[in-house]
């Protein structure tokens, strides 16, 4: 299914209404980097697609033969020992192909490092007066080194486009008949992946859902995590062992080395630096912290990911020993409300967001978390707002509050204590978001149906 990819698909078929042009497509995977591509190719602009194999150079051009005979019928007597010779031929007949070379990565790994990017600057440079090239895929740190100083590609490429997950209310086109509060919660567990949520019963519960598609290790999405490790940029244990401790609330750096690398070798700080390179984890700031790396914490930037380093990492024999349903009421079911809850701040996050990008939040300078701390002695205290705005002459603070309850306004009114002891020089406004509404409302209280209104 294509859902919300109508600003890519506008890029690049802009981008290929000229010649010669090279565009660089990546992505984690799953995020939906191949559907996009044959949405584009519907549009019949003499495109040949390419799916890269995990074999060797020869074998990948003995492929490519077949496919260009039957998009431009080679007649038998022209032979192609190299990638040259094919793009030199094609290029000879002066027609405006679209060459598409998905999982890229692939034919990266045929040979060493740097030799295909160079066969392929090559044919950049000498062989495409005629042609367009796409170049896709999913191992985003090898993508990246095509943009690096160094590499042969290097300055090649007229235009990058990162295919990201889909936002929440993207998400939502795939329960779209549920509740606000539905919505929420599946965003919060099954994330923005359209093939994870393309599996998605839209008429069977939240609950259930879970049970068939994280917890059932016949579901086709059980082995989701693992296939987003598919990388030779980490040590996929150690990588495992990271993102377990920050799924579980060790989230800042000095938490997880301690957790993770006893020797402290400086292993830990290359794997977070891979880990958020490959988006699977990303690095947050406070928006009063920005350049203390003592108060940057990570997160986990796939909810489905988040969920199953929560749950089931670690705990498959036991899914198997106690059956699904069991195991679903002894470990997952009581916290449940606790790890949607966080995620509805970030979901609150993502609409300050949208906002901004909307051009709807004039003079904002940043959105994220605020850093707080007390210097008294006796009550000194560390925490985090859950939702900060910063502007150029006011902050204003977003308290975030997932409850089955409304809330009220003495707990309003305890929240603006808090906030009234924070240090700055900036003018302080309060809002509030609730699941359940409120009780009464002295502030600006915001509703939740407004998240999914923009």
């Amino acid at each position: 299914m294509f859902f919300h990819r109508e600003k890519e698909l506008k890029e690049i078929n802009n981008e290929l209404e000229g010649i010669s042009k090279k565009i660089l497509i990546f992505g984690k995977r799953r995020v939906g980097k191949t559907t996009l591509i044959k949405k584009l190719m519907e549009g019949g602009k003499n495109f040949i697609y390419f799916e890269c194999i995990q074999d060797t150079l020869k074998e990948n051009l003995k492929l490519l033969r077949i496919v260009l005979n039957k998009v431009v019928a080679i007649p038998s007597y022209v032979s192609f020992d190299t990638f040259q010779q094919v793009f030199e031929y094609i290029n000879s007949l002066n027609i405006k192909y679209t060459f598409i070379f998905d999982e890229y990565p692939y034919l990266k790994k045929t040979n060493n490092k740097n030799m295909v990017d160079s066969v392929f600057q090559d044919v950049f440079d000498n062989y495409s007066s005629n042609l367009n090239f796409i170049i896709c895929g999913s191992e985003i740190s090898m993508m990246n080194e095509l943009l690096t100083e160094g590499n042969p590609l290097f300055g090649r490429f007229t235009k990058k486009i990162c295919i990201e997950e889909l936002n929440y209310i993207e998400t939502s086109s795939f329960y779209e008949n549920k509740s606000i509060m539905d919505k929420i919660a599946f965003y919060s567990i099954f994330g923005g992946s359209p093939y994870i949520n393309s599996y998605i019963d839209n008429k069977d519960s939240f609950e259930n859902n879970i049970k068939k598609l994280l917890l059932d290790e016949h579901s086709l999405v059980y082995n989701y995590a693992d296939s987003l490790l598919i990388s030779d940029a980490i040590n996929s244990l150690q990588a495992k062992k990271i993102l377990a401790f920050i799924a579980n609330g060790k989230k800042r750096y000095s938490e997880i080395e301690s957790h993770v690398d006893v020797e402290k070798t400086g292993k830990i700080a290359k794997s977070l630096k891979s880990l958020v390179e490959i988006k699977l984890l990303k690095k947050t700031y406070p928006v009063n912290k920005l350049n203390d790396d003592k108060k940057a914490y990570y997160e986990l930037n796939d909810n489905v990911l988040r969920f199953f380093y929560t749950y089931v990492y670690g705990k498959n024999s036991l899914i198997v020993t106690l059956g699904i349903n069991n195991f679903y009421e002894a470990y997952v079911k009581e916290s449940l409300i606790t790890f949607i809850s966080h995620r509805f701040e970030e979901i609150v996050r993502s609409y300050y967001s949208i906002l901004s990008i909307n051009g709807k939040l004039k003079g904002i300078k940043n959105i994220g978390t605020y850093y707080y701390y007390y210097d008294d002695a006796k009550n000194k205290k560390n925490g985090e707002f859950d939702v900060a705005l910063e502007f150029n002459d006011y902050l204003k603070i977003i308290e975030v509050k997932y409850y089955k309850n409304k809330l009220t306004l003495s707990e309003m009114k305890k929240e603006i204590e808090q906030i009234n002891n924070i240090k700055t020089n900036l003018n302080i406004k309060y809002a509030f978001i609730s699941t359940s509404g409120y009780d009464d409302c002295d502030y600006e209280c915001i509703d939740i149906n407004s998240l999914y209104n923009i």
